[in-house]
């Protein structure tokens, strides 16, 4: 996740040095399609570990 928000954020500075407002445009929404994927795998993994720990509450 890391390298694509990196990607975006090199984007974001070419499009800014360069004065394409687009290219900047889209370089910010990239870094936060990353972020928005992180969010959801964090979620993921916490729902996982919720759902873990009431299967080992039921083996009980």
């Amino acid at each position: 996740m890391g390298v694509d928000k990196a990607k975006g954020k090199a984007k974001e500075m070419v499009g800014k040095v360069t004065g394409n407002e687009r290219m900047q445009a889209e370089g910010k929404t990239d870094q936060a399609k990353a972020k928005l994927r992180e969010v959801a795998d964090e979620a993921r993994e916490r729902a996982e570990g919720v759902r873990d720990s009431l299967r080992d509450r039921d083996d009980r």
